[in-house]
């Protein structure tokens, strides 16, 4: 009996769509694939060309001068040891020769990374009869290293501190292991070289990060949005969401570490090459599983941290067609980020099942916005119970001063009110879970992606004698949103009820009810 190879999956499981249909003439992927073939003498992997396709769709016609690329920029996530560099090397290869651009750049965390690529350019340039001509100079100093062809054509790498790139412009810029970059310094600094390029794009290969992986996570979050069709949240780096492009190759969430089917689906180049079975399950033996998940199955940091609540509670709790009654009384949520870049204010009231529903009305950048947006709706509502951490908060000032405001009553958690209020709002979520038997109020939520994230990737720390609460420094996202809706939901179950107080959301999608 014959046993199927088991092959990579050449389609990744995310990826950005294209506009049109994928041709020669609407794509420079087969050009490039052509070049590889006939000049370089690569043979491609099929997932190798399935992304130059794609990832180099344009914008326009090939045969007119005024075509430019779809994306500015591509974010490739694949696990390691799938033939990125080799990829990397086309590519730099075909843009200076080819294309015959003045300017590559390539960079990462470690000079060798980067260097790796230019040393396989050169070495094929050098020994290429068809490419050894258009050579002019090859300077191999360390940290200077550069490939200058004919016509003035640089490639050079550089290494990564905040000024790489700086004052450059680049056609080209090849980032390796974006997830290692812990703040925004490289990126900006490098991305915004190509801007004044009118075909500049930048390439980012990079497997699956961590918590502290800051621009590889805000990256991927906006390209998924835009991806799913919601609202991109403002990450401040220099990204433009119409033209980034994401394709990833991973394991699906939750998938099993020894699921091969999986292992296939990250690893694109398994059973063309090297890159076997045995090889990925020998490594899941001496791997710590969170190492193996990132580096072998590319699963992002969400299937690696324990989530907060049961599994399956907090997505039981969503609910697209959620909205607080008519008689409900209203409570207000006010959180900021730890970095107090954002400020969030949430709602909290009852639905007609008896249930709770919380829901982001607005979330910005700043502080100050809060205090006119609470002295604006004040004279409205009458009375507006503003529920918050009171001590040891980014927002307990901001809090304490908007509680000045005629018409805003104070209710803040701190002591033992805010560790009871945290374990409601818990209780209240776990009760969603499917197939949950322990019964009791429920609290659900329309679906909101800057309230999702921290809904499944919130750390908690024990406090002790049984007491957690969320831990704002170890969560890997802002928990300011699920931190405000918890604030109102503590102020909502622990006093009675009265009336209800029509209100505004102008933050989310489909929200309950609008602004008056």
């Amino acid at each position: 009996m014959l046993v199927k190879k088991l092959l990579g999956k050449a389609e990744p499981r995310i990826w950005t769509k294209p506009l049109r249909k994928l041709t020669p003439k609407t794509t420079l992927g087969y050009a490039i694939i052509e070049y590889a073939n006939n000049v370089l003498h690569e043979t491609l992997y099929p997932w190798q060309e399935w992304l130059l396709i794609h990832m180099f769709e344009i914008i326009g016609d090939l045969e007119s001068p005024n075509w430019r690329f779809r994306f500015r920029t591509v974010v490739v996530e694949v696990a390691r040891q799938n033939g990125k560099t080799k990829l990397s090397k086309i590519i730099a290869s075909f843009f200076q020769n080819v294309l015959g651009v003045e300017s590559i750049f390539g960079t990462s965390l470690s000079l060798e990374k980067a260097e790796e690529v230019w040393d396989a350019v050169v070495d094929e340039q050098e020994n290429n009869p068809l490419l050894a001509s258009e050579i002019d100079t090859v300077a191999r100093r360390n940290g200077g290293k550069k490939l200058i062809l004919k016509g003035n054509r640089v490639y050079k790498v550089g290494a990564p501190p905040r000024r790489a790139g700086r004052g450059d412009s680049n056609d080209l810029v090849l980032l390796d292991e974006l997830r290692e970059q812990r703040d925004w310094e490289t990126w900006s600094a490098a991305v915004a070289s190509t801007v004044a390029k009118p075909r500049g794009i930048t390439i980012c290969f990079t497997n699956a990060g961590d918590p502290d992986s800051v621009v590889l996570r805000e990256v991927r979050s906006k390209a998924i949005e835009k991806i799913d069709g919601t609202k991109a949240n403002d990450f401040g780096g220099n990204v433009n969401a119409e033209a980034l492009g994401l394709f990833e190759w991973s394991a699906p969430e939750k998938a099993e570490s020894d699921d091969v089917k999986a292992l296939a689906q990250a690893n694109p180049a398994l059973g063309y090459g090297r890159l076997t079975i045995d090889a990925l399950m020998a490594n899941r033996e001496t791997f710590p599983e969170s190492k193996f998940r990132s580096e072998c199955m590319c699963q992002q940091v969400e299937t690696i941290l324990p989530e907060p609540f049961p599994e399956g509670a907090w997505l039981g709790g969503q609910d697209e067609h959620s909205y607080i009654r008519e008689d409900s009384e209203l409570f207000w949520g006010i959180e900021m980020s730890q970095d107090r870049r954002y400020t969030v204010i949430a709602v909290c009231g009852m639905r007609e099942d008896g249930n709770y529903h919380v829901e982001l009305v607005d979330r910005r950048i700043g502080s100050e916005w809060a205090i006119d947006w609470f002295r604006a709706r004040a004279p409205k509502y009458g009375e507006m119970k503003l529920c918050f951490q009171g001590r040891g908060a980014p927002v307990s000032g901001l809090a304490e001063q908007i509680c000045t405001i005629d018409g805003i009553t104070r209710m803040a958690q701190e002591g033992p009110d805010l560790s009871a209020g945290w374990n409601r709002f818990y209780d209240a979520v776990a009760a969603c879970t499917p197939g949950d038997q322990r019964g009791g109020v429920k609290v659900y939520h329309l679906p909101q992606p800057a309230l999702d994230t921290p809904g499944r990737t919130c750390q908690l720390r024990n406090l002790g004698g049984g007491i957690m609460l969320p831990d704002r420094v170890k969560s890997p996202d802002d928990i300011s949103p699920l931190m405000a809706v918890a604030m109102a939901y503590a102020g909502a179950t622990q006093i009675n009820k009265k009336e209800r107080k029509v209100y505004e959301s102008s933050y989310a999608s489909g929200s309950s009810l609008l602004f008056i």
